[in-house]
């Protein structure tokens, strides 16, 4: 009776949608949006056996219906479904649907924001992003020179004001710097049948497109409500998709990855494992015009180099001595990122590096607008705001969930620097060779899928460093700008294959091969300590001995033998539960012999 009233009350739950039996692949002329419709096929069932007791709502099934999920209108099918659509979902996506797979995978990207342009102002190291060219290319998808907006051949940095260093003085990096075309990159990584709405041009990838939502939200893993708009089972996902509009879509996939960022809903963090919550880097940036009616040098703006980029400027000497604007920018410091483009049309942005709570963007414009009037820069139009909310560090995605996270989702973001375009790009490349050989799997295992895709993300190699790098983001939060100054003084020190390696920090980006061992990182500690000034380095070795006691094993393990390596993300095989077949089978057969016992208890039946 109980089975039979368990089984009535599933009928009726939301959670059935999930169920229905899968739909066959779209095979419609347009991909764009194109859905199959279909009737559910549940039948309706009369209630007998305890009706008086199901007419009886319980506060439980009132709440079931308030989160009841709203009824599908057609249905769709694929192999692997990503959502969003910044760079890192149309990275996956245009890899795992690249032309070196021959067509092989539907893949099916999905974001009702999709025709909306990108906001950030990317620069990337001019080394790394043709590491990325390389990659693409070795996927027969290559992304063009139309990528590069503008190139620097030197990077500028300032850090005078302290320790005994001029406030003038300029330190020039022989490293070239982008700032990438984000338009022509979106295009890049976008279908060749999307017309781009607010950009002309098609694309170069072969992924479908649909402009709707998932309305999930976990609530542990591989659960989620509302009950039934996200279903996990032995061969794939079943999830509910809304558009602006309202129409919902089953979509049946066997994988999905997320890519909607830091604060996904749908993928959970790690809690069984202790961790360091995230900081945040903040920053206020505009495009602007600048007045050079009057300056005395055409190749400057103010004190930064037209034919530079300028990483750092760390000065605060644009505050009156004494006030209160000074107090506060010395002990939460932010910096000036410029980027000089064509003509008279700069992109600057006052910066805060990392920050626990965050720095508030008004802070951040005030110090800007500050530092201009300081500098004898006169804006004379903004062309463009930019507000940079970007979480570093934070936990790892929890073991065992289905949706691969990936990008901010899967804290991808550097802990110590907030650089994440290259990483994430970079790591579509082995997450769609992890996903593409588990889908030509003739025995696929969404389970050991996603395991194996995560495990490409965070290798037990991958999160040592990472570990690295969360310590240096924490130990970057705790310093006033005079310690910022004499840290990022001694760190462009150290030879280029140092310090490159740390700002890239992720396996195939140039340099990274210097961090990717214990011995690499210890080497570049001791090294990098001997370039800090005594009392920066007098706090780092104080920090990295209280670090290590209260954080435990995290950064010892990273730079050295002796605790061996995190446990990463492998696909670990469920095992039965058989118990001791033998003596089951000895009982079962005594049982049957016997002339007391009737029946075989359930136990000992033969599974």
């Amino acid at each position: 009776m109980i089975a039979a009233f368990t089984a009535t009350v599933a009928l009726l739950t939301p959670s059935t949608l999930a169920f229905a039996p899968a739909p066959a692949r779209c095979n419609t002329a347009t991909s764009k949006n194109s859905i199959l419709s279909s009737q559910s096929t549940l039948t309706p069932i009369t209630i007998t056996t305890r009706s008086t007791i199901l007419s009886k709502r319980t506060a439980l099934f009132a709440q079931s219906d308030a989160e009841s999920v709203p009824v599908p209108t057609s249905n769709d099918s694929c192999d692997v479904l990503v959502l969003g659509s910044g760079p890192a979902a149309r990275s996956i996506a245009t890899l795992l649907a690249s032309p070196s797979s021959n067509g092989s995978f539907d893949i099916l990207l999905a974001d009702s924001n999709y025709d909306r342009r990108w906001a950030p102002n990317y620069g990337v190291w001019q080394d790394e992003w043709q590491a990325i060219e390389q990659l693409y290319s070795s996927f027969k998808q290559p992304l063009g020179a139309s990528c590069i907006d503008r190139l620097w051949e030197v990077t500028d940095c300032f850090f005078g004001g302290s320790f005994d260093i001029p406030v003038e003085n300029r330190v020039r990096l022989d490293r070239p710097y982008c700032r990438i075309d984000r338009d022509a990159l979106r295009r890049q990584l976008s279908p060749k049948d999307e017309v781009e709405v607010k950009n002309d041009g098609d694309g170069n990838a072969n992924y479908r497109v649909i402009r709707s939502n998932h309305i999930s939200k976990a609530t542990a893993v591989n659960i989620y409500s509302p009950a039934g708009s996200m279903v996990h089972d032995d061969s794939g996902s079943t999830v509910l998709l809304q558009s602006k509009d309202g129409d919902v879509t089953q979509v049946r996939a066997k994988l999905i990855v997320d890519c909607t960022g830091h604060e996904s809903r749908i993928v959970l963090k790690d809690d069984r494992v202790k961790s360091i919550p995230p900081g945040f880097q903040i920053a206020y940036g505009v495009l602007a015009k600048v007045d050079e009616s009057n300056i005395p040098d055409s190749d400057y703006a103010g004190p930064y180099y037209k034919e530079a980029m300028t990483l750092f400027d760390y000065r605060t000497d644009h505050f009156p001595e004494g006030s209160n604007e000074l107090s506060k920018a010395e002990k939460a410091p932010t910096f000036m990122y410029a980027m000089p483009l064509n003509d008279n049309r700069i992109f600057f942005e006052e910066t805060s590096l990392v920050a626990r709570p965050a720095l508030s963007f008004q802070e951040c414009k005030e110090r800007y607008l500050t530092r201009m009037e300081h500098l004898g820069i006169t804006i004379t139009e903004i062309e463009e705001e930019e507000f940079c909310y970007i979480p570093m560090g934070g936990p790892l995605p929890a073991k065992d969930q289905r949706v691969v996270g990936f990008g901010g989702a899967a804290a991808m973001v550097h802990p110590s620097t907030g650089y994440h375009l290259c990483r994430a790009m970079m790591a579509s490349g082995s997450v769609a060779e992890a996903i593409r050989k588990e889908l030509a799997n003739k025995n696929f295992n969404p389970d050991r899928a996603a395991a194996s895709a995560y495990n490409a993300i965070w290798s037990p190699t991958n999160i040592a460093q990472r570990n690295f790098a969360v310590f240096g983001g924490e130990f970057l939060m705790k310093q006033n700008v005079e310690g910022l100054r004499g840290f990022f003084d001694g760190f462009f020190k150290l030879p280029l294959e140092f310090w490159g390696g740390f700002l890239a920090g992720w396996p195939g980006l140039p340099n990274n091969e210097n961090h990717e061992t214990w011995w690499a990182r210890l080497k570049f500690g001791l090294s990098f300590v001997s370039k800090l000034p005594p009392q920066v380095a007098l706090d780092m070795l104080a920090s990295i001995a209280m670090y290590s006691i209260t954080e435990g094993v995290p950064l010892p393990q990273s730079v050295t033998p002796l605790l061996g390596l995190p446990d990463g993300y492998e696909y670990k095989e469920k095992n039965a539960a058989v118990g001791d077949v033998a003596a089951k089978a000895e009982a079962k057969k005594l049982i049957m012999e016997s002339t007391v016992e009737e029946f075989v208890p359930v136990a000992f039946e033969q599974k």
